[in-house]
């Protein structure tokens, strides 16, 4: 399978501050990229555990006695590492989002570029797809679902439209949507209204905001003392909640303080935000939305 170069490759590796013979894991296997990377820094005793709930990426598995894929979602983290026997980890990497793979096949529904079936399930096992979303939704779900993940202004009146156009026949296609909203889509900015459209519906299909918190709430109590989260996020719903944890080990309002006004977190972040480079973005477009955040175990 086909898979681009990583972004931030050596950034959120560096970030883990591996140790030869920990044990790490990366809950986005994809292509692999990352995992090559920290297997390359590992000694003879150390193990790394990858995730990946996409079956195509399990082409990639490595072959290396100190390497474990496990095809599920990483909402499920402490569930599986404990099958394995492991309780505390010494780093956790992720690359949230959709993998370039993802994006370039068409017919899996991710990308504006191709005209596909409505998709969009990473877990292409998974009863919810963008076709029960877009068709099943009730109008009021779908206001929802564009406002809340799109960020779209209009998302009343776009829920509105394809209430009404489904009435007549199913909105099977990619090419259907884009022309049932063609309205919302001025010639200048169609490419950026389109991707804050799919991505609205991708979020909703794949659970990712719910997925992501599940997740992070685990990650505290999954690293040993010292150890370290390196997170690449991109977009601003997702890097917000990866940000407020770090911060506050929450995701709402702020931790209880004692009488001298400290409060206790279990993370504290390490440096600050890391972003491509210009000629990174240039290599891969992908990059050019990525935020990297660190943080380590208190």
């Amino acid at each position: 399978m086909e898979y681009h170069n990583p972004v931030l490759l050596k950034e959120t590796v560096d970030g883990l501050n591996i140790k030869p013979n920990g044990v790490y894991v990366d809950v986005t296997f994809g292509g692999g990229g990352h995992s090559k990377e920290i297997l390359k820094r590992l000694g003879e005793d150390g193990k790394l555990f990858a995730f990946d709930q996409d079956k195509d990426a399990l082409e990639n598995a490595l072959d290396d006695d100190r390497f474990t894929l496990i095809h599920e979602n990483f909402r499920f983290i402490k569930r599986f590492l404990r099958f394995y026997g492991v309780k505390q980890v010494d780093g956790v990497l992720a690359d949230f989002g959709v993998s370039s793979h993802q994006f370039d096949v068409a017919e899996r529904g991710f990308s504006t570029r191709f005209e596909a079936k409505l998709d969009m399930r990473m877990n292409q096992e998974d009863s919810l797809s963008a076709f029960h979303v877009v068709n099943e939704y009730s109008e009021e779900q779908l206001r929802q679902v564009l406002l809340q993940y799109g960020e779209l202004r209009p998302a009343p009146a776009m829920a509105r439209l394809i209430v009404e156009f489904r009435k007549a026949e199913p909105i099977v296609t990619s090419e259907q949507l884009k022309q049932v909203l063609k309205k919302f889509l001025p010639p200048r900015h169609e490419n950026k209204v389109l991707a804050q459209i799919y991505q609205a519906i991708r979020i909703e299909v794949n659970q990712e905001i719910e997925v992501l918190k599940e997740f992070l709430l685990q990650t505290p109590e999954l690293l040993k003392e010292n150890g370290r989260l390196s997170f690449i996020s991109y977009h601003s719903l997702e890097d917000r909640l990866v940000k407020r944890f770090i911060r506050n080990g929450m995701f709402e309002g702020e931790p209880e303080r004692d009488m001298f006004g400290n409060f206790e977190v279990p993370l504290k972040k390490v440096g600050g935000l890391i972003v491509p480079t210009k000629e990174e973005i240039k290599i891969n477009n992908r990059a050019r939305s990525a935020k990297l955040r660190i943080a380590e175990k208190v």
